[in-house]
């Protein structure tokens, strides 16, 4: 993966990232030599989030059918939180 230290940002700007993900899909930025971000193309950034998106249903429907749910009205389901979150009410 491609490094851009802040310091080769601060001086090229925008341009020397876009250089960067000409060749590669992310770019990672270093300060003071430690990796500190991670820049991307927006349709990269989009694809892995709507990849994150589906491991969230995937795992919403593997809970439904696991039986890992709760059904309660909206009163219900208000008390429990605020009960959860202090035993002594």
């Amino acid at each position: 993966m491609a490094s851009i230290s802040a310091s080769e940002l601060k001086i090229k700007g925008v341009s020397l990232i876009k250089e960067h993900l000409a060749s590669e899909s992310e770019a990672i930025i270093t300060v003071r030599g430690k990796k500190q971000y991670v820049v991307m193309d927006i349709n990269h950034y989009n694809y892995l989030r709507k990849c994150e998106l589906e491991v969230a249903l995937y795992e919403a429907r593997s809970d439904v059918k696991n039986g890992k749910v709760v059904v309660e009205s909206v009163a219900e389901h208000i008390a429990r939180v605020i009960n959860e979150g202090r035993p002594d009410l």
